[in-house]
């Protein structure tokens, strides 16, 4: 079964609360932060002072996609907030494998996202250290944009290459995902799909989170 993570950068931020327990009434299998800093992408969001006040309003793991410049900065700071995952953008660090042995010197769980001009061959001595691949599927920044359909490809290259060296990696997409392609992307070997507007703008995210945990 596939799994769903709504990314929280689409929610109602003044009834954060009731959100969360929303998606996890759907079914929601993670919850999806997106951190930004206004240098590595044009947005600001939130940080880890708002992972910590949210960490007990569900038991849902938190998965938190850095898309900030030097994540090895804060590491210890995501993880001591209540992340579970941390993943972080190959294009923001310039010791990769460095900043991959400090997520998992934690124990959790690491992961590379890759923006949709770079390239699978950019992680291929990185893969067998790391737990998740997230394919950026839109330009990364802000909610809202459509799919870019020259993704498929990559992640159909992405899942046979975990496939051919029987890596356990997980395919995490992130980008322009609504009902009417979900099931689509899912067959090209996503495992984990990122949905924000598709869910949260949605009249009643609980049943939209439903919907797409069955696809």
């Amino acid at each position: 079964m596939i799994k769903i993570a709504p990314s929280i950068l689409s929610a109602d931020f003044s009834n954060l609360k009731d959100e969360l327990k929303k998606v996890e009434e759907g079914g929601a299998d993670f919850i999806h932060l997106d951190i930004m800093d206004g240098n590595f992408v044009p947005n600001i969001t939130f940080g880890p002072p708002v992972i910590k006040r949210i960490r007990n309003v569900t038991k849902l793991p938190f998965d938190a996609h850095l898309m900030i410049e030097n994540p090895e900065r804060y590491i210890d700071d995501f993880v001591d907030a209540g992340a579970d995952i941390i993943t972080v953008h190959e294009e923001s660090t310039r010791h990769l494998h460095r900043t991959i042995q400090s997520i998992k010197n934690r124990g959790i769980r690491a992961g590379v996202a890759l923006n949709p001009s770079t390239p699978l061959n950019n992680i291929e001595y990185i893969m067998e250290y790391i737990d998740m691949v997230l394919i950026m599927t839109v330009n990364p920044g802000f909610g809202g944009q459509s799919f870019i359909s020259s993704m498929k490809r990559k992640i159909s290259d992405l899942k046979d290459i975990i496939d051919k060296r029987k890596l356990n990696i997980e395919i995490q997409v992130d980008g322009g995902i609504k009902l009417d392609n979900a099931r689509e992307i899912a067959n090209l070997g996503a495992e984990i799909l990122v949905v924000g507007s598709g869910i949260f703008a949605a009249e009643d995210p609980t049943e939209e989170t439903k919907k797409f945990k069955n696809i």
